[in-house]
């Protein structure tokens, strides 16, 4: 069963840039804002320590090393 919140003490400007895209989806302001938590909960962003542990992996995988000189060269390369 949906829920009603009330969010109180909107900035002005976030008040009216929400307004202005609801306007061009053709939504009101409630259904706008409700699209907006949707895509706020159901973000992609990953668990900080599953890439520190994909990154562990990886490195030890990768063959050989390299210096802090050797990547400034690299980096350097590629640089007009």
């Amino acid at each position: 069963m949906p829920t009603n919140i009330t969010i109180r003490d909107i900035p002005d400007e976030v008040y009216a840039k929400i307004k202005k895209q609801a306007d061009l989806h053709h939504r009101s302001i409630n259904s706008e804002v409700i699209v907006y938590l949707k895509k706020l909960v159901q973000s992609n962003r990953r668990d900080p320590d599953q890439v520190i542990a994909r990154a562990k992996k990886l490195k030890q995988k990768a063959k050989g090393t390299l210096s802090m000189d050797e990547i400034q060269q690299a980096i350097d390369q590629g640089r007009p």
